[in-house]
């Protein structure tokens, strides 16, 4: 057994404690921020609640079988489409209804999509069996030749997509799960095609009281795990000689000793200045990093008739908003916009007769002070456009607070505010991101920037990779295959 050290209280850092003190470990968690969850956070103001990481939850199993009892809300509808054209996609759950909503938009199509979810279906099995299996370089238990040829390599997520639909509406439905790996849709790999298989197989879901509250269950869990939790503690230094790690130095100047050390941070916070390592750094900063976030949080007076729990408003010109983010570096002119609004479906999101809107628009991961327009501006520019394409809120505003790149540096150590670290870009992508054992022994990564990825799903399995590697090292008891 060994005593562990856990440098963030994400949700991936949540997971490993949890793990690792269910498995025999002693664990510490220490994190800077006064409350546990990382990006999983929310804000509040005069009656409203908004969530300021995830919006939707999906394979809830991974947080179900550690006991994170929360309440679960299905949602019919999974997000509606609306494109510059005026048109409009409603994607529901139900593979089925989707098949035929896609046959109403662009009829000939609906059997194209049968096809193409066909592929994500056996590109997501693939992955289950291999990249999200366990870490990075570990063959799977039962290789089979043809997982490498599931997940398309070589092959974009636009060419998927120009492979499987004719219409450029359904590419751009398409090409937009690039961002969920805050990355370009002409750049990223094929295998993020899986996505709709895990939305429309196995569902998307919100949690009564917001997303938020899968934090405050993990919390609980840790506290009744026997981790000991300490909030509001910064760590400054991960002390190390040139083979082994030996625990952390507080922000305070108090040396804590550890034979294991979990980052649940940015890897570039780790190699740039807990333990300084500049050939790593550099091959960070060789990969580019992922695209950032601009949130707009709305109090909206009125009720919006027939306002989804999500929606996407689309550009007219996907491939010039890439090209504005990860080539000009700049706030896309013509942006696609996110709207998230919790109050559908929860009417303690917001007060009565009102509404929270959640609004993102992905910006490069860059200081918003080297913009070419003021935050300001910027945000006049996202409601006219929003406006323009049939979501007018003037007059009907009580407030709009912003979240920029600069807000993700600053609270969370994201390296320039990327969200998801380094950028998901070229064929072998998914193998070069940092991996979950590092350079000394007892040093582990979990989290959005760690193998296999961000978001919720992702950052949980790799708290459950992690604890099986430190099981593997250390002895332990929970040597379970990290299968999802």
């Amino acid at each position: 057994m060994a005593e562990v050290i856990v440098v963030g209280g994400g949700v991936g850092g949540m997971v490993a404690a949890l793990r690792l003190a269910r498995g025999g470990h002693g664990v510490r968690l220490y994190e800077r921020l006064p409350r546990l969850g990382g990006k999983l956070a929310e804000y509040e103001r005069d009656g409203f609640a908004f969530s300021l990481g995830p919006s939707l939850l999906t394979m809830p199993h991974l947080f179900r079988e550690l006991g994170a009892d929360v309440p679960l809300v299905e949602l019919d509808e999974l997000c509606r489409y609306h494109f510059a054209d005026g048109s409009r996609l409603r994607a529901f759950r139900s593979p089925g209804l989707m098949e035929k909503e896609v046959e109403s938009l662009s009829p000939g199509q609906g059997a194209a999509w049968r096809s193409f979810y066909g592929w994500a279906e056996e590109c997501l099995a693939a992955s289950r069996r291999t990249f999200f299996a366990g870490p990075l370089g570990r063959p799977p238990e039962r290789p089979r030749l043809g997982d490498l040829f599931a997940v398309a390599p070589g092959r974009t997520l636009d060419g998927l997509a120009r492979r499987f639909f004719d219409d450029p509406r359904l590419r751009q439905y398409v090409d937009r799960y690039a961002t969920y790996a805050g990355s370009s849709p002409y750049r990223a790999p094929a295998a993020l095609g899986c996505v709709p298989a895990i939305e429309h197989g196995d569902g998307g879901w919100y949690v009564a009281g917001g997303l938020p509250r899968i934090a405050d269950a993990l919390a609980r869990l840790l506290t009744g795990a026997g981790v000991e939790v300490r909030t509001g503690t910064e760590v400054a230094e991960v002390t190390a000689d040139r083979s082994a790690v030996s625990g952390v130095v507080l922000a305070s100047g108090e040396r804590v000793r550890a034979d294991a050390v979990v980052v649940n941070a940015d890897a570039a916070a780790l190699y740039g200045w807990l333990l300084p390592d500049r050939r790593r750094l550099r091959r960070l900063a060789g990969l580019g990093l992922s695209s950032s976030a601009l949130l707009l949080l709305a109090g909206v007076e009125g009720r919006t008739e027939g306002l989804p729990h999500h929606s996407v408003v689309f550009s007219a010109d996907y491939r010039r908003e890439f090209d504005d983010i990860f080539r000009r570096r700049v706030p896309p002119e013509d942006p696609t916009v996110y709207i998230g609004c919790s109050a559908v479906d929860d009417p303690t999101q917001a007060p009565d007769g009102a509404e929270n809107w959640v609004m993102l628009v992905n910006v490069p991961a860059r200081d918003p002070g080297r913009w070419p327009m003021s935050r300001e501006s910027y945000r006049d520019l996202v409601l006219e456009r929003l406006a323009k394409r049939g979501h007018d809120l003037s007059g009907r505003l009580r407030f709009v607070e912003m979240f920029t790149p600069a807000d993700l540096r600053d609270r969370y150590g994201a390296w320039g505010g990327a969200i998801y670290g380094t950028a998901y870009q070229g064929r072998f992508a998914p193998f070069r991101r940092p991996g979950n054992r590092g350079p000394r022994r007892g040093l582990y990564l979990v989290g959005g920037s760690a193998h296999p990825g961000g978001g919720l799903p992702l950052v949980a399995m790799g708290g459950r990779i992690v604890a099986s590697l430190v099981d593997e090292d250390f002895g332990g008891a929970s040597r379970e295959r990290a299968e999802t």
